[in-house]
């Protein structure tokens, strides 16, 4: 696939980016060789690599999921500046 200045003028409009007439053609050539190094990666055989979080190898630490300390229902309402039917009470923005 290759990007011709009027492609390249229709993404840089696409992405409200300002390009002068003159810039256009280096513009191109640069989409060019961003989707040449695109191409390149294509050709690489990932088939036997296995997917990673980061280029370190550590593992994240895991706790157990469990809850420790649920219905404080009226402890945190009671921080609440208005709360109503034990849930918090927002004035109304919407008419």
């Amino acid at each position: 696939m290759s990007i011709d200045t009027a492609t390249a003028a229709k993404v840089a409009k696409l992405a409200r980016i300002r390009v002068e007439a003159d810039a256009l053609p280096a513009l191109a050539d640069e989409f060019n060789m961003i989707l040449g190094f695109i191409n390149e990666l294509n050709e690489v055989d990932v088939s036997d690599v296995e997917p990673m979080t980061s280029v370190t190898p550590q593992r994240l630490k895991r706790r157990e999921d469990v809850i420790t300390d649920g219905d404080q229902q009226a402890d945190v309402l009671s921080n609440a500046p208005d709360s109503r039917e034990g849930f918090f009470a927002v004035p109304k923005v919407v008419e």
